[in-house]
């Protein structure tokens, strides 16, 4: 009998604990929805700031702003992390064009990230299209040597998951600059990382690794339209030339910052759970889904918290990471930092797949926390999240070490993340708004819950 009395109490107890925990992700939904300054802090970031490149005067503006507006949020600690990030400048708009015969047929293209200039008057050279890095190892130096170097691979359409197409294919565009100058091409143009086919060349960042300054080669990002023009163009006439010019400059590393909002633990001060995204964006569009998003969606889990008077077991910190997209030098800071404070980090939450609408997560967590993560599929499902399974985190978090800790990546429908990732069109108008804070109200409820129920 009494084994009997104790199963109904336990069952009880956990029916009560499942509506209490329904109740809150119920809440935290309609905050998001009716009550959140999510988008208005995404349209300040992009209208009234604009693209935050590490280094410029828009990522200074950016960490300010945002800084004030988690001071008003009544948070235990709003503070700033210096960190030292590169400095690089695009210059004047870039120039391309095919010379084929009198005739002059022009290309969209952009310097990719941490690229070198061209000559001043510009470069011009015959060009030779490869689809892989393989392909120009192969052809060698003697057919490589003095040319522009055209990888021409387009984003593999029959994978489903556009991070798979992607970095199915991103390599020619982070090492072609630096296999094509080893084998002593002039130049590199690189097809973007893009699934459709428009006229917005795409950047990203090309890295030479230590081959010295003056042994460094120009690479520029042609769209995709450009790639499929100048590839036919080049079957009709493979003895054409291309010129392009570009005026990029890297200057030496400049003080920048993360910043960082917290609401103290009440029960485990010295555990803390981290959710982020980065402050910093490219230099095109305003970076409002890469990752303007991000960045906004965590500070409104904080905003959401302290609405619902939530007092977290855990200390929760959001954390809006500088430098990501070219050299990631905000997440290392912060590991660094975390390890000389003797920082206990149980959980970690990043955001940088842009604002479309939560699909799930993808969690780098040991099989019992996965499992754990995993069986709270049943409270999601109200609001369309599905996806639950074992994978990559974040580029921020990721250098996050501790004895134990889980680390997640929210998961929203890719399909179109491409159209606008690292181009000019990455602007606020792309982003929805009731997607937006569905994406920070998946957030707030992981967070909840993990707080609630903590590390197995």
């Amino acid at each position: 009998m009494k084994k009997i009395t104790l199963f109904l109490l336990l069952q009880a107890s956990l029916s009560f604990s499942q509506t209490t925990d329904e109740q809150m992700l119920k809440q935290i939904y309609k905050s998001a929805l009716t009550d959140s300054k999510c988008y208005s802090w995404l349209d300040d970031l992009s209208n009234k700031i604009g693209s935050r490149l590490s280094g410029s005067i828009g990522a200074e503006k950016a960490v300010l702003y945002t800084k004030n507006e988690l001071e008003t949020l009544g948070l235990d600690k709003v503070y700033l992390q210096e960190v030292m990030v590169p400095k690089w400048v695009r210059g004047e708009k870039e120039v391309a064009y095919l010379i084929d015969g009198k005739k002059k047929i022009s290309f969209p293209i952009c310097a990719l990230g941490m690229s070198v200039a061209t000559p001043k008057e510009g470069l011009t050279a015959n060009i030779i299209e490869v689809k892989s890095l393989e392909e120009l190892k192969a052809l060698g130096s003697e057919k490589v040597k003095g040319k522009i170097v055209f990888f021409n691979r387009p984003m593999n359409p029959e994978f489903v998951e556009t991070f798979h197409a992607y970095g199915s294919c991103v390599d020619q565009r982070s090492s072609g600059a630096r296999e094509a100058g080893e084998l002593g091409a002039l130049g590199v143009i690189v097809r973007s990382m893009n699934l459709r086919l428009d006229d917005f060349p795409h950047t990203g960042s090309t890295n030479y690794k230590d081959i010295a300054m003056d042994k460094r080669i120009p690479a520029a990002a042609i769209s995709t339209n450009g790639a499929e023009a100048l590839s036919k163009l080049l079957k009709g006439n493979p003895n054409a030339k291309l010129f392009f010019k570009q005026s990029c400059k890297q200057y030496d590393d400049v003080v920048s910052y993360n910043v960082v909002g917290e609401i103290t633990g009440s029960e485990f001060p010295n555990r803390i759970m981290v959710v982020g995204g980065h402050l910093d964006s490219w230099d095109l569009g305003d970076g409002s889904h890469d990752d303007g998003a991000g960045c906004v969606q965590s500070m409104a889990v904080l905003e959401m918290f302290k609405k619902l008077n939530y007092k977290p077991k855990n200390t929760i910190r959001a954390v809006l990471f500088m430098n990501e997209e070219n050299g990631v030098k905000g997440g290392l800071k912060y590991e660094e930092l975390s390890n000389k404070n003797g920082e206990n980090h149980i959980f970690a939450l990043e955001s940088d797949s842009g604002g479309f609408t939560p699909r799930g997560f993808s969690i780098d967590a040991d099989d019992t926390n996965f499992s754990k993560i995993s069986s709270w599929k049943n409270i999601f499902e109200p609001y369309l999240i599905h996806i639950f399974r074992k994978g990559h985190s974040g580029v921020d978090i990721g250098p996050l070490k501790s004895d134990k800790i889980v680390k997640v990546g929210l998961q929203p429908d890719s399909q179109r993340y491409f159209d606008y990732h690292h181009a000019e069109n990455d602007t606020f108008d792309a982003v929805n708004k009731r997607e937006l804070e569905l994406g920070a109200a998946s957030m707030a409820s992981l967070m909840y819950l993990f707080d609630q129920y903590g590390l197995q």
